[in-house]
Order: structure tokens, then C-alpha cells, then sequence
């Protein structure tokens, strides 16, 4: 005779049986477990947040299909549960300490937990599964985690099953007596809740893994273990990050008589001889959400945290805090509930309102701020403002917020300026719904309809300024030929915007027809040029995979070009080469020509200059930024640009872009213009692009009238470019745990952010100066939870941090080559970080655990090149023999 142990094996391995079986009449009793863990990624489980789930588990089998043993129906019954630590803590520490599982689940909810259920199996797979109807979601999804775990086949291989996790790629390898099941968690079709943020190194990585082992004997289960893993790591420090640890144990203890078989050909005649009241319910988890009982209101949050969001507090981390908490408070609130803080707020403290508002990006917090706007009325533009501009750093904007701008767009705006800044912001909007494959929605297809079609018509060089800029952000492929023609045809601000926005293209787009223009702008082929779009050309030109051709001629044109531009292309050249730029070894063939690489033509005396160099190196982000200067020939500021960028080996971010442009001041020092800027109007303005997103240029002044009364009655106060709140991290995840709770994570990062610049001229002195102040105060939390509705266990990771970084320029032009000093310097920088770890029961019963590191990062001047270094000694040797009175 054979034993049943060696029939087994042989039927696994001739694939004759395809899923476990039970005997009749016997009941097999086990011992099951249900652990979460929440804890830092690599910290050991043994110090975790968390909780366990034990219970005793009765299965026995109540019917075999006569016609195929492989269709079984099978009783599941839940008993003796437990709630408890899942690490041993001290009683004062517990806070299931002296609570029953009736006190601590409820007795409604024990008793829907132990009703028994019902799985029809069909060769090894969950085909039906039977519970009770309107039972509670969440009792009902822990019995499906349960039930899930009986779902396996006896052969190797890959299959599609259906689970509480949803429908999933599995992989089976069966070895004798144990079957190891991975399943592939990313794959799993279920309805999915939450978001990313726009730009990849703003977001959060997740990886998530899930494996079950079972050992079988006697042609049915002996043990289970099943774990489930899921890591969030912060993109910009990987060092920031969580994990939830899910595991779930079967285990039997023993197998007893058991009741006998119920008779029946159909599976549903014998599923009501047991109980009429069973019903088929999906094994896919139902979403389930927990009421929060002792939450504050929304109005009540706001009165606990407005002390905090006054300007004068807006570069404070304190700030940026209040705002994230804020947010994530107005997503749960009604329209109702929002228009009632809106609406009686003071002035000081609405803008602020607005922003968090505005970034909550849901339809009650969108239809509440339209409602309150009034783009009729230009007393509230500041206000109409800083609305617009949270929806050009909408972290997921959708086509609802698309269509409501474009509706305004058409609609009467009182304020010209706000007029301007909504088609930006459109352009803006644009760009970040077609990187996510939206580019056909019809908002998104309307509005590229109106700015190009707009553009094409407009009279006025405002009008096309404005709409240029538009297509600065919305980087459409379609919009290069409009971009090339006016870039190349037109004068001024119009052909500066126009080049410029050509040069934030992916070097992918700049096609042959792209370069060539170019090459003829920089050549002056055609036309003459102003230095600014001449310069513009050159710089894509040479990152745009150059050929040896383009780099000779521009080398061979330098010695070429009025003074300062001849030192301006020599920086640029010599930073390519230092910083090891793409087309640095195309310029290094090139310089082996001694017609372009020769002492007359590198020796260029001139005070512009183009720098690059890093902010920080680290092993998850790097930053860099880049400082290049043009001056006119006689000595006046041209453009001043200042660039910040963050990058990893997949992704790049344009944080910061401040340029200061100036021109047409020549007479008043009596000074000669260069070639091609001796019509130019007297203006100086200021430029800013924030996170990818190009902002509404500001006006210094604007013609020599203007200059002039703006020169005697300067006070050297900077004029503010942006100041606000801005939402940059924004993830947030629901999961369903294998074991049957939902968990969720939630990471958010804000920036209380204040970018002021100035220009101040003396023609006593013969002396100029810029001056960009960044002060950037920074807040990220990450909440990581698992909610049983009868607890909740969680951690939450906060980091904080407050920053300036001046960019400061001194130009004395009393003598040539005129004496030029950068200077950029980032101030002391406090850094603080917090880990929180905690565990709730819905009484108010609470553990926490708090680590946490508070740092004083130093201050740096950061060296720029040498010769910078040297003028700047010059210079400040000249200044301390003079005044320092202005005008």
C-alpha cells in the first residue's frame, strides 16, 4: 500500500491535482495571526509601531461536487479573538492594557468578525465567496484577507488571480511539499486612490513586495506565512522614508471530527441549506473610511495656526508648517465650510488663505475660491494674484482648473496684469496635463487653440509678449516655428522672450531648422541683433549637441563682437570646458585649431562673465546654479541671470531663475550704445521662473520720464517678485493591506518663499548694483498609517528648515575695463528633523515615541572664479575710501 503523503507528491507532480483538498468530516483547527508594523525603512521590527490581530480559525469542508473533487465548498469560521502589541511593551506603554477585545472592537463588530464564511474553491482558486450582506466593510475585509490566503495552486507557474488586493500577476514555484506564491503588488487592478506630485524629484518613490510560503501535508495546509512589504522613500532624500510591514500566520494545530457533508449537485442550494442569508460579495477589498470622532473643524485648525501666516512671518519653517497642516484640512472640508473662512478674513492674512486654499486642488476648495474672486474688481488683484500663480504650481492640476482659467480668460479682468498672468499660468497648466499624456482632453486643446491662435492675431507688442510667454511654459512642439519668427524678426523684449523660451526646450525638439536660425541670430546673418537674443542663441546653440562646425564659428567670432560680448562668449566657452558641459568635447576638438584657440582671442579684456558651479552634491540630489553677467560697453548692467537647478540621474528642476535686464541707458552718462541697441527705450525690469514655471515679469521702470522720477526718489528697497506658499511634495497612497485593513501614506512639502530684487544706480559714484534676495523657509511631513478602525497606528517624519541666499552685484564704471564684484552667500540654515511613532485606540488611549536631531548648517560664500574674487578686492578697496551715500 502507498501512503497519502506519496499520492500527493505524485499528484503535484503530474499536475493531476490543481488544489489543495480536505478530508470529509474533519475539523482542522488553527492558530492565525494578523501583524502590521510602521517604522522607518531599515529600523528593525522589533522597535516598531504596531499591532496583532490573533484569533483561533475553524475550516472544514461542507460539500465535494461528485462530478469533480477540485470544487469544494469550504466553512471558514473566525474564534477567540485577540488585540494586542505586536512588540512586547511595557504596561504603561500598552494601550490595549486592561481592554477587553469586545471593549476594545466593540461587540457589533466581534460578533461580525466571528460569523462564519463560506469559499467555493475550483481547482485550488477562490471562485465565490459567501458572507453575510450590509456587514461591516472593515470586519468583511479582514475575513478576506483570510480567505485569500486559501487560494493557491499545486503546479508551478504564472497566472492572474483575484484577491483582496484586486486582480494580480502571481507566480507560483512549487518544491515537494511547499509552494511559495509571490505576487506582483504594482500589477493589481483595483480602484486606486490618491496622487503624485508634477516633477519626479519632488516626489516619492515606492516599492512594495508580497510573498506567501505554505507548507503542505495529508493534501492539505499545514502552515502559511505571508508578507507583505511597502517602502516610500523621499526622491529628494532617500534617507526620508517609511515602511509598513504587513504578516500574516496560519498555523494547524490539530484536526478533530468534524461535521458531515451537506448533499447537493448545485452550490448554491447547498450554500442556502446553511444559511439562507449568505450572499456571493466580491473578494476584492470594499473601500472602508473611519470617521474622525474628536477632529477639529475646519475653522477651528485655521484659528489655531493664523498667527503663523502673517507676511512677516512667511519665511519662518513655523509657516510652512501651518500651511501643509492647513491643506490636508481644507481637503476634508466643504465649500461651505471654506467660504466661511474666506469670506471673514482680514487683508493681511487672505492672501495666505488663498494660496493653501488654491493648492488643495479639490473641487470644494476650486469652487469655493472661484466663487469668492471677483476678476471684475481690480482692488482685489493681489489677491486674484497669488490665486493664479497656486495654480501654476498645482502639484496635480486636472482639466476642471484648465477650463475654469480659460472661462475667466474670456470673461472681463479688470487688471491688465492679472490678464497676463492667467494665459501664463494657462501655458503653465498646459505643459504639466500633456506630461501626463492629457495633451488631447478638450481643455487642454482649447486652450493651446486660444494662445496660439491669439498670438497669431495680436497687434500689440504687450499682446505678444504676453502670449510668448504663455508658450514659454507651455513648451509646445507645435509653437517652435511661431517661437523661431518672432525670435529672429522682431526687436526688443519681444524677440528676447521669444529666444528664451526656445532655449527651455529638451534639446530633443531643437531641430535643424532651430539651429540654423539660431546660428543666423548669433551671426547676424540676416539682421542686426541685440547682445541679449545674440547670446540667447549662442547658449542653444552649444547645449544642443553642436556640430565642430557651429563651435569653430562661434569661437572664430569671438574678437568679432563689440567688447563686452567678445568676454561674455569667452566665459561661456571656458565654463563649458570647466564644468565638463555635453558639448565640452566637441569645444575641446575645436580649440585644437590654433585659429580659434589662440592668445588674441582668449586674452579679451571686459567685465562679463558665466559661471557655473554647485550648491550641493549629494548622493540622491544634486543642485547647482549658474551666474552670468552681460554689460553694455559702457559699463551698465545688460542682464544679470541667476540660475538654480536640481537634478538626480532621471529628472531636472528649474527651481530658480532670476534675471534683471536693463537697457537703453546709455545717455544718461552720456555713453555711445552698442550696435543694434541705439533705438532702444530706457527700461529695467525683472524676470523670474519658480519651480519650472515662468512668472509675470516685473517693470523697474519703463522709459527715461519714469527713470528719472524713480531715480530721485529711490529709496534702494527691493520690489518684490514673489511671496507666498507654495505646495511642491504632494503624495498621498491608499492601500489595502493582504491582511485586511487600509493603510495610507501621505507625504507634503511646502516652501514659505520670499524672492525680492532691486537695482540701484548712482551717477555720483558712477556705481550700479543688483541685488536678488532669496529667503526660503522649508517644511516636509510624511504620515505613514494603517487604520483598523478600532486603531490606528502610524509615524509620522517631519523635517524643517530656514534659508537666505543673496545674489549681490557691484559695477563701478568710472574707468575701463570697469570694476565688477558677484557676491553670493547663503546664510546660516538651521535644519531640524523629527521622528514620531504612535499608536491610538478611538477612547483617546495614546503611545507616542519621539526622536529627533536639530543642526545648524553653516553659512557659505561660495567662490564664484578668481578673477571675480579679485575685482571684488578692488572694489571694496575703492569703497571704503568713499561715502557711502546714494544720489
Amino acid at each position: 500500500l502507498v501512503d497519502s503523503k506519496t499520492l500527493f507528491v505524485f499528484a503535484i507532480q503530474t499536475g493531476h491535482t490543481t488544489g489543495p483538498s480536505l478530508n470529509n468530516d474533519k475539523l482542522y483547527k488553527f492558530a492565525y495571526s494578523a501583524d502590521v508594523y510602521v517604522d522607518r525603512v531599515k529600523a528593525p521590527l522589533q522597535k516598531s509601531a504596531g499591532y496583532r490581530i490573533s484569533s483561533g480559525v475553524d475550516v472544514n469542508l461542507l460539500w465535494r461536487n461528485p462530478d469533480n473533487d477540485d470544487n469544494q465548498l469550504i466553512k471558514i469560521t473566525i474564534r477567540d479573538v485577540q488585540v494586542g502589541n505586536v512588540n512586547e511593551r511595557p504596561d504603561a506603554k500598552n494601550i490595549f492594557e486592561g481592554k477587553s477585545t469586545e471593549k476594545i472592537i466593540g461587540k457589533e463588530y466581534l460578533e461580525a468578525l466571528q460569523r462564519p464564511i463560506v469559499l467555493e474553491l475550483a481547482r485550488g482558486k477562490v471562485k465565490n465567496f459567501y458572507s453575510y450582506q450590509n456587514e461591516p466593510g472593515f470586519t468583511q475585509n479582514i475575513k478576506r484577507g483570510l480567505a485569500s490566503l486559501f487560494q493557491l495552486q499545486l503546479h508551478s507557474g504564472a497566472a492572474h488571480e483575484v484577491d483582496i488586493s484586486g486582480k494580480c500577476n502571481t507566480t507560483y514555484h512549487v518544491q515537494q511539499d511547499q509552494v511559495t506564491k509571490v505576487k506582483a503588488l504594482d500589477s493589481c487592478e483595483i480602484e486606486k486612490q490618491g496622487f503624485t506630485s508634477h516633477n519626479q524629484i519632488l516626489d516619492v518613490s515606492t516599492k512594495a513586495t508580497s510573498a506567501t510560503i505554505y507548507v503542505l501535508e495529508d493534501s492539505f495546509i499545514k502552515s502559511i506565512k505571508a508578507e507583505e512589504n511597502y517602502v516610500w522613500l523621499l526622491n529628494s532624500r532617500r534617507k526620508t522614508g517609511a515602511r509598513i510591514v504587513s504578516k500574516q500566520r496560519l498555523e494547524l494545530k490539530s484536526i478533530q471530527a468534524g461535521p458531515g457533508l451537506i448533499a447537493g449537485k448545485q452550490v448554491a442550494s447547498v450554500v442556502k441549506t446553511l444559511d439562507s442569508s449568505y450572499v456571493a460579495v466580491p473578494l476584492v477589498a470594499e473601500p472602508v473610511e473611519s470617521e474622525c470622532k474628536k477632529c477639529p473643524s475646519l475653522s477651528e485648525h485655521w484659528q489655531s495656526i493664523r498667527e503663523h501666516m502673517y507676511p512677516e512671518k512667511l519665511s519662518k519653517a513655523e509657516a510652512a508648517r501651518s500651511f501643509l497642516y492647513f491643506i490636508q484640512n481644507i481637503r476634508k472640508a466643504t465649500k461651505e465650510e471654506i467660504l466661511q473662512i474666506i469670506r471673514s478674513e482680514n487683508k493681511e492674512l487672505l492672501p495666505q488663505v488663498v494660496d493653501a486654499v488654491t493648492s488643495a486642488q479639490t473641487p470644494a476648495s476650486l469652487e469655493a475660491i472661484l466663487e469668492f474672486l471677483d476678476f471684475k474688481n481690480a482692488s482685489t488683484s493681489t489677491l486674484q494674484e497669488r490665486f493664479l500663480y497656486a495654480c501654476g504650481f498645482a502639484s496635480h492640476p486636472n482639466e476642471m482648473l484648465l477650463k475654469s482659467l480659460t472661462a475667466k480668460f474670456k470673461s472681463d479682468i479688470a487688471n491688465e496684469e492679472i490678464r497676463e498672468t492667467l494665459v501664463i499660468v494657462m501655458g503653465a497648466l498646459i505643459r504639466k496635463l500633456c506630461d501626463r499624456e492629457g495633451c488631447k482632453l478638450p481643455a487642454v486643446v482649447e486652450a493651446k487653440r486660444l494662445i496660439l491662435s491669439r498670438l497669431e492675431k495680436a497687434k500689440k507688442d504687450d499682446n505678444v509678449r504676453m502670449y510668448l510667454l504663455a508658450l514659454k511654459n507651455a513648451l509646445l512642439p507645435e509653437a517652435i516655428p511661431l517661437l523661431l519668427k518672432y525670435a529672429e524678426s522682431e526687436e526688443g523684449p519681444i524677440s528676447n522672450v521669444a529666444a528664451t523660451a526656445l532655449q527651455r526646450y529638451d534639446p530633443s525638439f531643437l531641430t535643424k531648422e532651430v539651429k540654423e536660425t539660431m546660428n543666423r541670430i548669433y551671426h547676424q546673418n540676416r539682421r542686426v541683433h541685440e547682445k541679449t537674443v545674440r547670446t540667447t542663441a549662442a547658449a542653444i546653440i552649444l547645449n544642443s549637441n553642436p556640430s565642430y562646425m557651429e563651435v569653430k564659428n562661434i569661437l572664430l567670432s569671438i574678437g568679432e563682437l563689440p567688447l563686452e560680448m567678445n568676454k561674455y562668449m569667452l566665459s561661456m566657452i571656458q565654463d563649458i570646458l570647466q564644468f565638463e558641459m555635453p558639448s565640452s568635447k566637441t569645444v575641446r576638438q575645436v580649440l585644437k585649431d590654433m585659429r580659434a584657440h589662440n592668445y588674441d582671442r582668449f586674452s579679451m579684456m571686459g567685465s562679463s562673465s558665466a559661471y557655473s558651479g554647485y550648491v550641493t552634491r549629494g548622493p540622491d540630489i544634486s543642485s547647482t546654479y549658474s551666474l552670468d553677467i552681460l554689460y553694455s560697453g559702457s559699463g551698465i548692467l545688460r542682464r544679470s541671470n541667476m540660475n538654480i537647478r536640481i537634478f538626480n540621474r532621471n529628472a531636472e528642476l528649474h527651481a530658480s531663475q532670476v534675471v534683471i535686464e536693463a537697457q537703453g541707458l546709455e545717455s544718461i552718462i552720456a555713453a555711445t550704445p552698442d550696435e543694434g541697441e541705439e533705438n532702444l527705450d530706457s527700461f529695467a525690469g525683472m524676470s523670474a521662473i519658480l519651480f519650472d514655471v515662468q512668472l509675470r515679469p516685473v517693470t523697474f521702470f519703463q522709459g527715461y520720464g519714469d527713470l528719472m522720477s524713480k531715480m530721485f526718489s529711490a529709496t534702494g528697497d527691493p520690489i518684490n517678485v514673489v511671496k507666498g506658499l507654495i505646495l511642491l511634495t504632494d503624495y498621498s497612497q491608499e492601500i489595502q493591506l493582504q491582511s485586511g485593513p487600509r493603510a495610507s501614506a501621505e507625504f507634503l512639502g511646502g516652501l514659505a518663499i520670499d524672492i525680492s530684487g532691486g537695482m540701484e544706480f548712482s551717477l555720483w559714484y558712477r556705481e550700479s548694483k543688483t541685488n536678488v534676495k532669496n529667503r526660503v523657509a522649508m517644511f516636509l511631513v510624511g504620515n505613514t498609517e494603517v487604520d483598523s478602525f478600532f486603531a490606528k497606528t502610524g509615524m509620522e517624519t517631519t523635517l524643517e528648515a530656514e534659508t537666505t541666499l543673496d545674489f549681490i552685484s557691484t559695477v563701478q564704471f568710472s574707468q575701463y575695463p570697469f570694476l565688477v564684484c558677484m557676491q553670493m552667500d547663503r546664510v546660516e540654515s538651521p535644519f531640524r528633523r523629527f521622528v514620531t511613532k504612535y499608536e491610538s485606540l478611538p477612547s483617546g488611549r495614546r503611545y507616542t515615541a519621539r526622536t529627533g536631531k536639530a543642526e545648524l548648517l553653516a553659512g557659505n560664500e561660495y567662490p564664484l572664479h578668481q578673477e571675480n574674487s579679485n575685482m571684488c578686492r578692488k572694489v571694496f578697496d575703492a569703497k571704503s575710501d568713499s561715502s557711502s551715500n546714494w544720489f
